[in-house]
């Protein structure tokens, strides 16, 4: 560390700093630095100062992170409270001084006070938090469907089931949605809670300057008992070609669904709008039933997969305790944690009916970091895998097996949202 560098205070900020923080966010992510008096105004009336960290060179803003609380919800259903760390940027001339992992450290030491279980974040480049202890703990995929080669009847126009489909606005969509997330949230691992605001926003109720805003549709499925189970968010372009064919392109900003009959019905509502060549499905889980449901799997094209929430455990016992558990078992596991907030050697016990996490003194039969940890935790990644690459160690032959047996979900977890 430099002399210079001693004196970049790292801090939460005060409320007159809150122009200079939005002005170095933006220049961090690229955006204009530019900040009009809206986005001050907006930014003002919902971030916390308190758990807004900055770094400054004298007065100016170099660095900017921000936390938040949100629930995420643990396999079996639980919802757990995380720190949730979103905002993160380093001004590219302050680049290299250890100023991520002054904010870092500040703020998860705080989270840990606080008995925060875990912390999140979406990481925009990869290799950056593996070292703060945080793993890939869902993934994402996104499809692009031929409509024509789907195999679909394009003559549909609605459910065999008895239930429907309506088209409402976003008024109808803040009345209905939240409830609708509340369900699917509690039965979705890997799912986070969505506040009053974040329907705001996706219903244009609230504009923000730094994203204009255009009316999509909304589509919601109905069951024939009349209760809301799916709900589809959606954008159409206007192509057509020299021939004057219409090849227009449906946009799913978000589609939520509680049953198969719901998915099934709103991806059917989707592939029979009348112009539409082309939908493109946005964020989906990796698992999703989307290329089951068409006569024609091959008709939806992988045009995206990535990782995508990034969680970091730091409190071991419940975090394990949390979840619930499909196979039986026993496992010792040393945790080893380079910022001391999760480490040690535990006993895990586990079964249908529920899970015991100890600290123990017994030999470890694997051991792991907190970070390969964290992506094992809602039972996406195979600890077999990530021994074979040397990320997992076995102290006991079939260790890593027995992981997997316990952790291992049916189902993969995924989360709908951004943050």
């Amino acid at each position: 560390m430099t002399p210079r560098d001693d004196a970049l205070a790292v801090r939460p900020v005060t409320e007159p700093e809150i122009p200079d923080w939005i002005r170095a966010l933006n220049t961090g992510f690229l955006r204009t630095p530019h900040v009009p008096d809206e986005e001050i105004a907006d930014r003002t009336s919902y971030i916390d100062p308190s758990r807004t960290l900055g770094a400054f060179d004298g007065p100016r803003c170099v660095a900017t992170f921000r936390s938040f609380p949100q629930e995420i919800t643990a396999v079996g259903g639980r919802a757990v409270p995380a720190d949730a760390i979103t905002n993160v940027t380093v001004t590219v001339t302050h680049r290299r001084r250890g100023l991520l992992t002054r904010m870092m450290a500040q703020d998860l030491a705080a989270a840990k006070e606080r008995g925060d279980v875990v912390a999140t974040l979406i990481a925009a480049e990869y290799r950056i938090y593996g070292r703060y202890g945080f793993g890939p703990a869902t993934s994402m995929t996104q499809w692009e469907i031929d409509v024509q080669r789907a195999g679909l009847d394009p003559r549909w126009s609605a459910p065999e089931d008895g239930g429907r489909i309506d088209l409402v606005d976003g008024e109808d969509v803040r009345k209905l949605g939240p409830e609708l997330h509340e369900r699917l949230r509690r039965a979705q691992p890997g799912a986070i809670n969505r506040d009053d605001r974040w329907w705001q926003v996706t219903t244009g109720a609230v504009h923000l300057t730094r994203a204009p805003w255009t009316e999509p549709f909304y589509a919601v499925y109905r069951a024939a008992d009349g209760e809301v189970q799916g709900l589809a968010t959606y954008d159409c372009d206007d192509t057509w070609t020299d021939a004057k064919q219409p090849l227009d392109t449906a946009t799913v900003r978000g589609l939520i669904a509680t049953t198969p009959a719901a998915e099934r019905a709103l991806w059917h509502h989707l592939c029979s709008i009348d112009w539409v060549a082309k939908v493109k499905s946005g964020r989906r889980a990796p698992d999703d039933l989307l290329p089951l449901l068409l006569p024609d799997p091959r008709a939806a094209t992988v045009t995206t997969r990535a990782d995508w929430l990034w969680v970091r455990i730091l409190d071991v016992v419940r975090a394990m305790e949390a979840r619930s558990y499909e196979g039986e078992g026993a496992l010792v596991f040393e945790v080893l944690d380079g910022a001391q907030l999760a480490g040690g050697r535990y006993r895990l016990e586990a079964s249908a009916q529920g899970a015991s996490c100890v600290p123990t003194t017994e030999s470890a039969e694997l051991t792991l970091d907190v970070g390969e940890l964290s992506t094992l935790w809602l039972g996406d990644q195979s600890a077999v895998r990530l021994a074979a690459v040397g990320r997992v160690r076995e102290e006991r032959a079939g260790a890593a097996r027995v992981a997997d047996a316990l952790l291992r979900t049916s189902r993969r977890p995924w989360c709908p949202d951004i943050f």
